[in-house]
């Protein structure tokens, strides 16, 4: 009997009993392997999977954010998949969806979730201010939010607090043509899009188009000024639709595509699903695995915590093809994907660091995104 350890990510109450469901399904049908899941937070998830490491008692599988891959593989933990997957395993994704988990030509983590990013709008603020349908470029979101801002609301949400305050400037950057690392892979925070970009947001708050303290907001805190239906227009995640509609079912709302500048695009993020390399059950590790992407459990998966299909599959399932979902889905074309870099935490700190101090008026974009530049190029030397 092989016992297959696995340590899930807490996405919501419902993921535990998924995984031991799943977990149930794959032993009747496999009787010589046991799975035993543990559900871990978030939070706490990296610091507990950095302790099980050093001390040798880490899970067979786990999920992992992937932007924490590089580090894993640097430390030589996490086992290539090739050898386990055949052409009709790796035909069942979404292309795009395996990118993230993959380095030096090998595949080493699934796309267990995804997202890719939309803005959410008010239907009746952005009505009142002249764009019903949503904005489609930054010059709409500036005219819509200085009409919203006339009628008592707070224009755009910005965020400026915690995980993905660097995410929320990729939006503009990439938009108006800018990168995150130019051809020679060298930090492209100080290029004229890239300085543009957070003049743009500065813009924003020194009209007064965002709401106020926008470095004391997390992604969390914009959107629930949104749900309080004091804010105009936010960008977040698919998995806010559920939310609204249940926390706000009478609330009208819409999805459009991030606004343009020249540029369509929006940010796409994946957490994968890894095997260790230290697992000496490797073999039923992968089994369930296999499992847990075919169809059924990852329709169940996704449909449930409000993800985006990453198979194609469940993909072309109709618990997939209401218009709030397939508006998210036909923004996979222009989905884009941070640097699967080692140190691109560290990077991503000094970006956050950087968007923080402009928001605050403590520096000049380009002096605030060129000392994030020049911090992130110390940071790639030491790779």
């Amino acid at each position: 009997m092989d016992t297959v350890r696995v340590t899930v990510a807490h996405y919501s109450n419902g993921t535990a009993p998924y995984f031991r469901q799943m977990a149930e399904q794959f032993e009747r049908a496999n009787p010589g392997i046991r799975i035993k899941v543990e559900d871990v937070n978030w939070d706490s998830l990296l610091q507990k999977l950095q302790i099980d490491v050093a001390g040798g008692v880490n899970a067979d599988i786990s999920i992992i954010g992937t932007r924490w891959l590089p580090e894993m593989l640097q430390d030589d933990l996490v086992e290539p998949l090739d050898g386990y997957m055949d052409p009709a395993f790796r035909e069942r994704f979404i292309g795009a969806f395996l990118t993230p988990g993959q380095a030096q030509g090998k595949t080493y983590g699934l796309p267990i979730a995804a997202s890719v990013r939309g803005l959410f709008y008010n239907k009746q603020m952005l009505a009142k201010a002249g764009f019903p349908d949503g904005p489609a470029t930054w010059g709409d979101v500036l005219q819509a939010a200085r009409r919203i801002k006339q009628n008592g609301g707070y224009g755009f949400g910005l965020q400026g607090k915690e995980i993905e305050t660097d995410v929320y400037w990729y939006y503009a950057l990439w938009t108006h043509g800018g990168e995150l690392l130019d051809a020679q892979g060298k930090p492209a925070f100080a290029s004229p899009a890239a300085i543009k970009s957070a003049k743009l947001y500065q813009s924003l708050i020194g009209e007064g188009l965002t709401q106020p303290g926008v470095t004391s907001y997390s992604r969390e805190d914009v959107q629930n000024l949104f749900k309080q239906g004091r804010l105009g227009m936010m960008i977040s995640a698919p998995f806010v639709v559920k939310q609204l509609q249940k926390e706000v079912p009478g609330m009208q709302w819409g999805i459009v595509p991030i606004p343009t500048a020249g540029r369509a695009a929006t940010f796409a993020t994946t957490d994968s699903l890894i095997l260790f390399k230290n697992s000496r059950v490797k073999r039923s590790a992968w089994k369930f695995m296999d499992y847990l992407f075919t169809k059924a459990p990852r329709v169940a998966f996704t449909s449930a915590e409000g993800f985006m299909p990453t198979t194609k599959e469940e993909a072309a399932d109709p618990a997939f093809a209401d218009p709030l979902t397939r508006s998210f889905v036909d923004m996979l074309p222009t989905a884009r994907f941070t640097p699967t870099v080692q140190a691109w935490e560290d990077i991503a700190k000094s970006v956050s660091n950087a968007m923080q101090a402009v928001y605050l008026n403590r520096a000049t974009p380009e002096q605030a995104l060129g000392a994030a530049a020049a911090q992130a190029e110390q940071a790639l030397k030491k790779n």
